[in-house]
């Protein structure tokens, strides 16, 4: 081979890596270590793994997500933060857990007396939501994708019977966002647990009640062996969002056809969540029926009670808060949508 052929084949060979590398980095990341608010042997925590492998699928295992259990990389408590500063390049989460810092994620995470998960979902992906969820996180340098949706949660164990609104004055219970803003107005003494110490805190008596998520996933947590009773319905969380969170700038890493990719594995992965979860409820019910617990509804007076401290709650939120207000108008407006043609299309069964 003559010298020139040498140095063309030379060159070929590193026009050839280097346009290898270049679309390497176009790409981004092949992997990305998930720091997750909840153990994925539970359904919501489970949603990460189904995400990770969804993607895996779509990119042909050019993008693989590593997924961590609390604490595992940071503090369940402290996925957001990490992930906004960039101290771990994603997250999985309980979308309501920020509200702290992003007020009107409490909508998301936990609307009292709200729509369905169907309509809910619909005004997510095909109305404003997460449009106004995207322009709130974007001054915190993360990207969102809501990529699960639970239904409808219970209205949570107690250790005494709930036969008048008057009984919620001085209980110590586990619940967050805005439910616990109303049952506050009732003499209510709330605060927010991570998961994994609920448990605990009920057995050792430090609350006498806890919500926490849907039976199936309240099951695996043990609670029907420190509490006495299982109440419905989960008036305070008529659907729970949970969602893959990205470092901005680690996203960004990525082409265009790498992020379609992660939405297509979001919406499978909400889609698997949505078939999956309603009819193993009532399964899990029974079950915990057999070992003794007993399944009660809060009465009627009750709820309307609840309803009306939501009323007061939910006029405050618009008032302090125009980003929730805006959110809150468009969900409603979109759900009348939704709902009118249900009610149009109903039938006998």
């Amino acid at each position: 081979m003559s010298q020139f052929s040498r140095m063309t084949t030379a060159l070929g060979a590193g026009a050839a890596a280097l346009a290898l590398s270049t679309s390497l980095q176009a790409a981004g990341p092949s992997k990305l270590d998930v720091a997750s608010t909840f153990n994925t042997n539970i359904f919501i925590g489970e949603g990460a793994v189904r995400f990770a492998k969804e993607l895996g699928t779509v990119t042909d295992g050019e993008v693989e997500l590593k997924v961590h259990n609390p604490g595992d990389l940071v503090p369940a408590f402290e996925v957001f933060n990490s992930v906004s500063s960039g101290a771990v390049p994603a997250g999985w989460d309980w979308i309501g857990y920020w509200a702290g810092t992003v007020p009107v994620t409490n909508l998301y995470g936990a609307l009292p007396f709200g729509p369905t998960p169907e309509a809910f979902m619909s005004w997510m992906w095909s109305g404003e939501g997460t449009e106004i969820l995207q322009s709130a996180y974007d001054q915190y340098n993360v990207k969102v994708l809501p990529c699960f949706i639970s239904p409808q949660e219970t209205g949570g164990w107690y250790n005494k019977e709930i036969n008048d609104i008057k009984d919620f004055e001085g209980l110590r219970m586990r619940i967050s966002g805005l439910g616990a803003k109303v049952l506050n107005k009732y003499g209510a003494s709330t605060q927010l647990i991570p998961g994994g110490e609920i448990y605990l805190a009920l057995e050792r008596g430090r609350i006498d009640a806890s919500e926490f998520s849907v039976p199936q996933v309240d099951q695996i947590m043990g609670f029907e062996d420190v509490t006495k009773y299982y109440y419905f319905p989960g008036w305070h969380q008529s659907a729970s969002w949970f969602s893959f969170i990205i470092n901005k700038d680690v996203w960004n890493e990525y082409d265009d056809a790498t992020k379609a990719k992660f939405e297509t594995a979001c919406r499978a992965t909400l889609q698997w969540s949505m078939s999956e979860a309603p009819a193993e409820q009532i399964r899990t019910i029974r079950k915990l029926e057999e070992k003794g617990i007993e399944v009660k509804r809060f009465p009627d007076p009750v709820l309307a009670e609840l309803r009306k401290g939501w009323d007061e709650v939910r006029e405050e939120e618009m008032k302090n808060n125009p980003l929730f207000k805006k959110a809150y108008e468009s969900l409603m407006e979109h759900t009348k949508l939704v709902d009118e043609w249900y009610e149009l299309q109903a039938t006998p069964r």
